[in-house]
């Protein structure tokens, strides 16, 4: 059968388009990528009315062993986050969350309670073991191995974010689980030892597993020591403030000051009573809340008129997709804490007031119909927070 150069080349074309159109929509966007202009709008994001984008994470019923626990939120309990999934984490004394990786999450966490120790080990076998205390983060590339282990003699708990919102912490890839399914023979063989060797080894999954404290210094590994270049570990809270104004503080790191985050940025976000982080927006994050302490109200503007107020308790969990705007206020009667994340290891923000304080005073007379000697006292620069 015949078939012409010309159609051949116009099918090849259209097929050439097709790939590239799919290619296009599954990545990310970054920031001055053309394509982004020709993105499919989100379904969830473009209807008349916002969606919620609040999710009580701690009230969810999610993995329980004895005193251990693990709770998550994804696209499956909060359709909004796309791009950032996260879990609450508990582990009793003597406990650990099994050796295992991520393969297509990268890992930060916050220590909220109690201890923590990590064993990491990248490519080329290259480890590091860290201990870590409330106020402590910690970030594991993607497909990193890894073991979590409750250090000392008190119950600890963290909190775990991942830079992909389909991610499930329940689909994780486990030592257990892997060697459970493989059989004795080829274990034997991978490990030049007898098949004997692995009789009594858990058949399935153990996830979290229990034995005795962890020793109080840590033991050297089987290879012996082999660090890494770029520490996994950031002390958050001992380092002073971001950002220290009247009403409230934020203390922030990226990748400028913990180099190997390369994919995500962590802050703590404290308000007085009655203080808010101004309305504001991120061009290159989205941007996911934990509540640690207190009652805040969130606001989100999705343009064409469109705006959400939630209030986040204790526990709850917020969502705020890369470029809308938004707002946090400490609605409570005492202090508030706020964990909060974006998937980009840079920080970048632009405030409502630092926005306006960039105009001159006719332009932004002319674009709200008002004297330009009212813009006359308005903030000369960025609030941030303000009481």
């Amino acid at each position: 059968m015949s078939f012409p150069r010309r159609d051949f080349l116009a099918g090849t074309a259209a097929f050439a388009a097709g790939v590239t159109a799919a290619l296009v929509g599954t990545k990310r966007a970054d920031a001055g990528d053309a394509s982004f202009m020709n993105n499919v709008p989100d379904p969830l994001l473009s209807d008349k009315e916002l969606p919620t984008f609040k999710f009580a994470l701690e009230k969810s019923k999610g993995r329980v062993s004895g005193q251990n626990y693990a709770k998550e939120a994804t696209v499956n309990q909060l359709p909004i986050s796309k791009g950032i999934a996260g879990v609450t984490m508990g582990l009793a004394p003597g406990a650990m969350r099994e050796l295992h990786w991520h393969a297509t999450a990268a890992e930060w966490a916050f220590v909220n309670e109690g201890r923590v120790r990590t064993t990491v080990t990248g490519p080329a076998g290259f480890e590091e073991t860290n201990d870590f205390e409330p106020g402590d983060v910690w970030y594991f590339p993607r497909g990193h191995a890894h073991v979590l282990e409750c250090l000392g003699d008190q119950p600890c708990h963290f909190i775990l974010m991942f830079d992909n919102g389909y991610f499930s912490e329940f689909g994780t890839f486990s030592i257990t689980d892997w060697i459970g399914h493989t059989s004795k023979a080829l274990l034997a063989k991978n490990f030049g030892l007898p098949e004997s060797t692995f009789e009594g080894f858990p058949e399935k999954e153990v996830y979290f597993a229990q034995g005795a404290l962890p020793p109080a210094k840590r033991a050297t590994p089987l290879q012996g020591v082999k660090a890494p270049s770029e520490t996994h570990k950031y002390r958050l809270l001992a380092n002073p403030p971001h950002v220290n104004n009247k009403g409230g503080r934020l203390w922030l790191v990226d990748s400028t000051k913990f180099p190997i985050s390369k994919t995500f940025t962590g802050a703590i976000l404290e308000l007085d009573p009655g203080a808010m982080r101004e309305l504001h927006w991120h061009p290159t994050a989205d941007e996911w809340h934990y509540v640690l302490k207190g009652t805040v109200s969130v606001t989100m503007f999705g343009s064409g008129g469109r705006y959400r107020t939630e209030t986040l308790e204790k526990g709850d969990v917020g969502y705020i997709p890369q470029g809308y705007g938004h707002s946090i206020e400490n609605v409570g009667d005492g202090h508030c804490r706020v964990l909060i994340g974006f998937n980009s290891g840079v920080y970048q923000d632009i405030d409502l007031s630092e926005w306006s304080a960039s105009n001159p005073p006719d332009v932004l007379a002319t674009n709200f119909g008002k004297p330009a000697s009212l813009f006359e006292k308005f903030p000369r620069k960025d609030v941030f927070i303000t009481g």
